[in-house]
């Protein structure tokens, strides 16, 4: 633990319950390993007991012990899967919750080149693996202590050169097995995270991309892509498994020798009436029972490399300290007034994106007063998605950016999202219906709120032949066309009721004989509600739509 960065172990602390729900689980593992090691020795001494022929009064407490254990050995067991999954799975939830209200403030600039199917898998596979930190690795670890060390000095009172073999047969099961899982299964164990990430990022681009993959002629090449991940990650999973399987194998062996060092050293004490017949019986076969409990700690460290390896992921993912570039609360951060007409003012203004050196955006002045419709051009590359992005607090930035004179950097980043909307140039929409896209924006919004603003953007009677709001839109909006998408991303731009909306690019997804429709349709729906508009547009917008134009060349306004 100690090897590891500390983002590494803050995630290694959270994945473990509390203990008072993490030390329950444990003590009923214990009641059940117990339960089967004394079944186990029980058993031994009554029927070696039993051949004796001795009075059933001599023998009643080893029958009713075979049946106490028996039961309570599976009677503890459920109880300890039970509370120890319940332990791991509660959790969980508590792990998701962090790492969300981590991911969010980094959303979207701060997660630099993590792909879609390698995030989904660490906040999915990767998250679902540290369950196995509590009931693989600890609870195994633990019990397996308790119950080798009370084994031991169990039998080194019976007999003190058979606990002295089993103490060492342990302790070699222990470094043989934990050498030989390193050996067999320890890099892939490390491996298969990411393995398993690649694997869904190769299925993620060719399901996303299908279309394009076919019309071009790549659809082959993708799905050997996909055929080449599953076939490392399948590898790797072998090759895990052969490792587990060789340690049991060195454990089982090591167990028949301890009971063969204990028949060795009982047998001699036998015949010097040190013990007698039914004890020699209990510290010759005590041994199985107690690696069979014993041998889950090779294969525990193994377990452990995996959840450090997702650990470390996670980690990376969400770092204690965010990016340079990357927008954060202060713990003094001013609230901000939320109403219509807020100033916008940018004064010598530069950033970067983040992870790069490279200002994309330098002295930039800019001030955007009450209900103007502005309207920002540019050739492509020259800064203006960066500008919506610092707008939004995306990315940080340098110089001074205030909202009715308050400093960007200094109030919270939710009011000023709240304040200021952008409706992206690829607008996301959900695998739902139309109304869950637009509650989305506003959850308390009723059916009759709903169709008014699709009326105000010129979509309710396409809704209406659609079959209303429960019309599907299909996975990332396959249903609908580009203009389509634009309206509803504005829509549900209207329904939050931003004071300043940044609209990046609308027309460019969109057929050109409706182009001019679109962002017509969406500078008059703000010019009615008074508010104030960025349109960013490599296209031509008519004057008696627009307050003013700006131009950005190089990170530069010209004009």
């Amino acid at each position: 633990m100690s090897a590891e960065s500390a983002p590494t172990r803050r995630i290694l602390r959270l994945a473990l319950p509390p203990a008072r729900r993490l030390w329950v689980g444990i003590a009923f593992g214990v009641l059940s390993a117990g339960s089967a090691v004394a079944l186990l020795a029980v058993s031994a001494w009554l029927i070696t007991r039993a051949s004796e022929q001795p009075a059933l009064i001599y023998i009643s407490m080893a029958v009713v012990g075979v049946r106490a254990f028996a039961l309570g050995r599976a009677f503890f067991r459920y109880l300890e899967r039970l509370s120890g999954h319940d332990a791991a799975f509660r959790q969980l939830a508590t792990i998701r919750s962090e790492l969300f209200g981590r991911l969010v403030p980094l959303a979207p600039d701060g997660l630099g080149d993590t792909r879609r199917g390698d995030l989904l898998t660490r906040v999915a596979d990767d998250v679902d693996e540290l369950q196995n930190h509590s009931l693989r690795v600890v609870q195994p670890l633990v019990t397996a202590g308790i119950i080798a060390a009370v084994s031991v000095v169990g039998v080194t009172l019976l007999l003190p050169e058979a606990g002295l073999a089993l103490l060492v047969s342990l302790v070699l099961a222990f470094l043989l097995g934990t050498l030989i899982n390193r050996w067999a299964s320890g890099a892939a164990e490390r491996t298969i995270a990411p393995l398993r990430a690649a694997l869904n990022d190769s299925v993620s681009d060719l399901v996303g991309n299908l279309d394009v993959l076919t019309a071009y002629g790549a659809l082959d090449s993708a799905q050997q892509r996909v055929g080449a991940a599953s076939r490392t990650l399948t590898d790797a999973i072998r090759s895990r498994a052969s490792g587990s399987a060789l340690t049991s194998a060195v454990v089982s062996v090591l167990a028949g020798a301890a009971t063969a060092a204990a028949l060795a050293a009982g047998v001699p004490a036998l015949g010097a009436h040190r013990l007698d017949g039914p004890t020699l019986a209990v510290i010759a076969l005590l041994p199985l029972a107690v690696f069979e409990v014993f041998g889950t700690v090779p294969l525990a460290l193994g377990a452990r490399r995996q959840v450090i390896a997702s650990a470390r992921r996670l980690a990376a993912t969400t770092p204690d300290q965010p990016p340079a570039g990357v927008p954060v609360d202060r713990p003094d951060a001013v609230a901000l007034d939320r109403h219509v007409g807020p100033v916008i003012e940018l004064r010598g203004m530069s950033a970067r994106w983040p992870g790069t050196a490279e200002p994309v955006l330098d002295d930039v002045s800019i001030r955007l007063h009450p209900g103007e419709r502005v309207v920002l051009t540019g050739p492509t590359g020259a800064g203006k998605t960066a500008l919506a992005h610092v707008l939004t607090r995306f990315i940080d930035y340098e110089g001074s950016y205030t909202i009715d004179g308050v400093e960007a950097r200094d109030a919270r980043q939710d009011d000023v999202r709240t304040i200021i909307g952008l409706c992206e140039q690829r607008p996301y929409l959900f695998d739902s219906d139309l109304r869950q896209n637009l509650l989305f924006a506003k959850d308390t919004a009723t059916d009759d709120e709903l169709f008014a603003v699709l009326e105000r953007v010129g979509l309710s009677d396409w809704a209406v032949e659609r079959g209303g709001l429960g019309a599907p839109v299909g996975e990332r909006g396959a249903l609908v066309s580009g203009g389509q998408a634009q309206r509803i991303a504005v829509a549900r731009a209207i329904l939050a009721d931003f004071p300043v909306l940044i609209v990046d690019e609308p027309a460019a997804n969109v057929d050109a004989r409706i182009a001019d429709r679109v962002v017509r349709d969406i500078l008059t729906t703000a010019a009615e509600d008074g508010r104030t508009v960025l349109l960013i547009s490599h296209t031509a917008v008519p004057d008696d739509l627009i307050t003013r134009r700006v131009r950005l060349e190089r990170g530069r306004v010209l004009a």
